[in-house]
């Protein structure tokens, strides 16, 4: 019997399954490695713990270029907290290929006026939307600039941000410019653990927030709800 739901994302209340961008990638590595390939990759970094794991495994097949550009992280001693710990951990930590690092220039000014009317958005929301295509948009117009390979992002290796909606807007940004996406899930096959794992081992600073001051909002009002619940779980 045929489900009236398959290929048929419309059927009410039946959602297609989510793409598989690791399996992608993995299908792309192995045409790379069969034919002996060692392409270019411009690789936008979102903070030195994401960018451990990530450089870690796609290292063994491309020469990266590590472009860090974050206009939405708040305040500037935060910025150049994070800025210093990427240049750190991509001079210390040894690769099978070259890896190299540029940094973007720091404007948080553009990235208000972009998300300008989603302040109040909740966290993975529009406005989330918005600073990937800020961020994504600048990545993919370097890439074309350097003549890169291929180009993508750290920021798929968190459990907080939501793949599928990455690699479309790389996508985008991608066909914008006239260069090529490399479809990444970097959390998957333990890459987020990995990076919790690198990061401790080079003693990196991990923050507790994406990066604006609207994730650091919504952080402190979760510290102060888990506070609230320890404390009213531990009363007689």
């Amino acid at each position: 019997m045929v489900n009236p739901g398959e290929n048929n994302p419309s059927v009410e209340g039946i959602k297609p399954p989510k793409h598989n961008y690791q399996r992608d990638l993995e299908y792309i590595i192995h045409g790379l490695q069969k034919r002996g390939e060692t392409p270019t990759l411009l690789l936008h970094a979102c903070c030195a713990p994401c960018s451990s794991y990530s450089i870690e495994y796609l290292s063994q097949f491309f020469r990266i270029t590590v472009f860090y550009y974050n206009p939405n992280i708040s305040p500037d001693e935060e910025y150049r907290h994070r800025v210093a710990e990427i240049k750190r951990f991509v001079a210390e930590f040894p690769t099978k290929n070259p890896v190299t690092l540029i940094e973007g220039p720091y404007e948080p000014k553009k990235f208000y006026e972009f998300v300008r009317g989603l302040e109040n958005e909740p966290e993975g929301g529009k406005r989330c939307r918005k600073c990937f295509e800020l961020r994504l948009a600048e990545s993919a117009r370097v890439a074309k600039e350097l003549c890169a390979d291929f180009v993508t992002t750290t920021l798929t290796i968190s459990p907080m941000k939501d793949a599928q909606v990455l690699n479309e807007v790389m996508e985008e940004q991608c066909q914008k410019y006239g260069v090529k996406r490399l479809p990444t899930d970097l959390k998957k096959k333990g890459g987020f653990k990995r990076s919790t794992e690198l990061s401790a081992e080079y003693n990196l600073y991990r923050q507790n927030f994406c990066g604006c001051i609207f994730s650091q909002r919504e952080a402190r009002e979760r510290e102060a709800r888990l506070k609230k619940d320890t404390e009213e779980s531990s009363a007689p």
